[in-house]
């Protein structure tokens, strides 16, 4: 067994974007990800963005962008607001954008995205989530376990220089990554699981 390279096939998952309904954002603070989501839109992939995100519960509020605050700004009440922000100012219109802000972590971005959805009456058959890469298999799985029925691409985005290639190599990368695999488990109990999760 090869635990770096099982390690990185089970957290670093990704796929090429597929025609969708609907491209899902989960919560960040990293202008990276709705600039990748814009380009997505732009080309056509979906007419939709279902932004999802308040801030980190245990923080208690949004800590500003992680990068380009000097391009789009500082100050935001939400994570939802900023991705809406670096959204419009990368051309999205403001009309394709539906924005779910009481989220405080993964699990419930997926959740609430999905409870927006049903309550708008929008069915969704594909989907492009656009993630962080290191965030990739938790964020797929909890959407998977939100919207079974649905055909999930993974747009993976590398974050806070963690990369497939490199994150084993510094403190850093492998705390992460151990972080995923922690929080996986934690809360695997909570999770309804089918066949979809089991394998990808």
């Amino acid at each position: 067994m090869d635990f770096i390279k099982d390690t990185t096939e089970y957290i670093f998952i990704s796929s090429e974007p597929q025609p969708s309904d609907v491209i899902f954002l989960p919560g960040g603070s990293d202008p990276a990800l709705p600039e990748r989501a814009a380009e997505l839109y732009k080309a056509g992939y979906a007419p939709l963005l279902i932004v999802s995100g308040r801030y980190g519960k245990q923080l208690g509020h949004f800590k500003g962008p992680t990068r380009k605050a000097d391009v789009y700004g500082a100050d935001y009440e939400t994570e939802a607001d900023f991705y809406r922000t670096v959204l419009t100012e990368n051309g999205v219109p403001d009309g394709a954008i539906l924005c779910e802000d009481q989220a405080e972590f993964t699990y419930q971005n997926a959740q609430f995205s999905k409870r927006m959805l049903d309550e708008a009456g929008i069915k969704v058959r594909a989907a492009i989530l656009v993630c962080k890469a290191f965030h990739a298999r938790r964020a797929y799985t909890y959407y998977k376990n939100a919207f079974p029925d649905v055909e999930i691409s993974v747009v993976a985005v590398p974050g806070k220089d963690i990369t497939r290639e490199e994150w084993y190599k510094t403190a850093a990368g492998r705390r992460r990554v151990a972080g995923e695999l922690k929080r996986l488990g934690e809360q695997l109990e909570s999770l309804a699981i089918t066949d979809e999760l089991k394998i990808r």
